[in-house]
C-alpha cells in the first residue's frame, strides 16, 4: 500500500517505485508486467526486504502480509519468513545460485534453516523436490553444480528451492526469461500444477504477455514506476484501456496474421521511458501516447476506475 522505493545516486534521486499499491489473495495468481526498469523487480524485492540499502530505500509505504506490516520485522524476523512463507525464484539461475555449493545442499538449505531437519533427512527431501520438479536421476544429481546443468534444469533446481518449505507466496521474478519455448511451456505447467497442489498465492513478474493469460486471473501493468492498469486478465486482453497496455498488446505476435500475404511489421511503441532521475509533470507516458493531448502534459492522472475493477491511469 503507496509503497514507494528510491535509490540515491551521484546524480540524483531515481524513483524506482512510486506510490503504487495492489492486493494479492491467497489462492490467486497476480500478474505484474511491464517492460524492463518499469520496477516490477524492486517491487518483488521490497517484500522480501533485498532492496540493496544503499543506494535503495523504501521511503513510505506498508507491505502487509497476513496480520503484520513486513516493513517493521528486524533482520531476524525477516529471515525467518523468507523461504518458509514467502519465497522467490530469481531472474537468472545462473547467478541465483551458488556456483561453489552442490544443488543438493542449495535446495536443503531453506529445510535446515526453517524445519530444523538433519542434514541427511534434508538432503533426502531435496531429492524428493528435484524428483518433483522433473529433474532426471534426482538423488544422483544432488552433487551436481549449477554449471553441469542445462538452463532449464536450473531453472528447475530454483523451483524446487522455492517450493521446499511449501510457502503461502511464491514471487516468480521473470521465470522463463532465458529459455526456449519448449522448456518455458514445461516450467510454466509445472508451476501451475505445484500452485493447485499447495493452493499458494503467486505473484508473477514478467513482460511477456502470453505468459501473463497462461497464468494469471489479474494483471498490474507498471510504466516507469507507477501502475498504469489493472484489472481481470479477461478485461485487460479484451478492453484494454490505458495506451501503454494498448502497445504492448499490439505489440505481441500472432499466429496467422500474413493469411498468404506478405509479413507484417510488429507494431512498436515509439519513444523511450523517461528517466527515473527527471521530474516527469503531468503523464509518464505523454511523450510516447500516440493519444496525447494538453492535460496530460499539465496534470499527472489518477487511476480512475472504470468498472469490474478495472482501472486506469489515464486522462
Amino acid at each position: 500500500e503507496a509503497l514507494s522505493v528510491n535509490f540515491h545516486l551521484p546524480e540524483g534521486i531515481a524513483r524506482a517505485v512510486d506510490n503504487i499499491s495492489f492486493d494479492l489473495a491467497a489462492g490467486e495468481t497476480l500478474g505484474l508486467v511491464g517492460e524492463s526498469g518499469c520496477g516490477k523487480s524492486v517491487t518483488a524485492l521490497s517484500i522480501l526486504g533485498l532492496v540493496p540499502s544503499p543506494p535503495g530505500q523504501i521511503e513510505t509505504g506498508r507491505i502487509q502480509f497476513e496480520n503484520q506490516n513486513l516493513l517493521h520485522l528486524n533482520a531476524e524476523g525477516l529471515r525467518r519468513i523468507r523461504g518458509r512463507d514467502i519465497s522467490m525464484i530469481f531472474q537468472e539461475p545462473m547467478t541465483s545460485l551458488n556456483p561453489v555449493l552442490p544443488i543438493g545442499q542449495q535446495v536443503a538449505e531453506p529445510l535446515r534453516v526453517h524445519k530444523a531437519l538433519s542434514k541427511s533427512d534434508a538432503l533426502a527431501e531435496a531429492a524428493a523436490w528435484l524428483d518433483h520438479v522433473k529433474i532426471p536421476a534426482a538423488r544422483k544429481r544432488l552433487d551436481d553444480y549449477p554449471h553441469q546443468l542445462s538452463g532449464g534444469m536450473r531453472q528447475r533446481v530454483m523451483i524446487a528451492m522455492a517450493m521446499v518449505c511449501r510457502p503461502k507466496l511464491l514471487i516468480a521474478d521473470e521465470p522463463t526469461t532465458a529459455l526456449d519455448v519448449t522448456i518455458q511451456a514445461q516450467i510454466l505447467s509445472l508451476m501451475l500444477s505445484l500452485k493447485s497442489e499447495l493452493n499458494m498465492s503467486v505473484l508473477l513478474i514478467t513482460h511477456d504477455l502470453g505468459v501473463v493469460a497462461q497464468m494469471a486471473s489479474r494483471v498490474v501493468v507498471m510504466y516507469a514506476g507507477q501502475i498504469v492498469e489493472e484489472g481481470r486478465m479477461t478485461d485487460i486482453f479484451d478492453q484494454p484501456f490505458h495506451p501503454y497496455t494498448q502497445g504492448l498488446l499490439k505489440s505481441m505476435p500472432r499466429l496467422g496474421n500474413r493469411r498468404g500475404g506478405p509479413a507484417q511489421r510488429l507494431n512498436e511503441i515509439p519513444g523511450t521511458v523517461p528517466a527515473l532521475i527527471e521530474a516527469v509533470v503531468g503523464c509518464r507516458f505523454a511523450e510516447r501516447c500516440p493519444h496525447t493531448f494538453e492535460t496530460c502534459r499539465q496534470q499527472q492522472p489518477e487511476l480512475f476506475e472504470i468498472g469490474n475493477g478495472q482501472r486506469a491511469r489515464c486522462w
